[in-house]
């Protein structure tokens, strides 16, 4: 594959998390993936991506530190009202996007979208670290495309987001309904780890990148 349709994504290195494994999956499926700590980079790429595992609070303090937190917001908003390039966050780079979470009370979201992320229910294990089906808002959405119904994805995580019906694009069952990804405009998002998530994973990802593609060749 040439250089040419490689679009170029931007890979937020705020230095926690799943950053380098996200970048690596992303140049399999076709991306020019890069890592990087420019924001002029982010700004200019043809997609954004956000990934992150861990502590809701470490993560959102160190992409403050990094000085990337602006940059990210506005990509993030851009993106959600359908006037940016493609983003994408990733596990806890999911619940940054939203107002709040109540693991770590003090440390604000980036608030694009609205909601806080709550704690899993407490009659279930947490974390919940194992494959789970996912149940698709509308399997035929770009996002999906390619997908065998109710797929198996990869999950590790404690804490989920409570997003609106409008936003939400997949549910899992694991103590009762929980928000699996959510998808606004070109702004999309994933609690669990598409990285990991085997063959539909990686068909979440071209996707994702195909996405960037069509912005990258519409905006030349």
């Amino acid at each position: 594959m040439g250089d040419a349709v490689r679009p170029l994504v931007a890979v937020v290195d705020y230095g926690i998390g799943n950053l380098r494994s996200a970048e690596k999956a992303l140049q399999h499926v076709g991306a020019d993936a890069r890592l990087t700590t420019d924001p002029e980079l982010v700004a200019s790429a043809a997609g954004v991506v956000v990934p992150g595992v861990g502590n809701f609070g470490r993560c959102a303090a160190a992409l403050r530190s990094s000085g990337l937190e602006p940059v990210v917001r506005r990509a993030g908003c851009s993106a959600r009202d359908g006037s940016g390039v493609p983003f994408l966050g990733i596990c806890i780079g999911m619940q940054l996007l939203f107002e709040a979470s109540d693991e770590s009370p003090d440390e604000p979201g980036l608030g694009i979208l609205p909601g806080r992320v709550r704690e899993l229910p407490a009659d279930v294990k947490r974390p919940q670290m194992q494959w789970n089906r996912l149940h698709l808002a509308d399997p035929g959405a770009p996002l999906w495309q390619g997908l065998p119904p109710d797929p198996w994805v990869y999950f590790v995580h404690s804490y989920a987001a409570e997003a609106g019906p409008n936003a939400a694009a997949a549910t899992c069952e694991y103590g009762g309904s929980v928000v699996s990804a959510v998808s606004v405009g070109s702004l999309a998002a994933m609690q669990f780890h598409p990285e990991k998530s085997g063959t539909n994973g990686l068909q979440i990802l071209t996707n994702f990148v195909d996405s960037c593609r069509t912005a990258g060749s519409a905006a030349g």
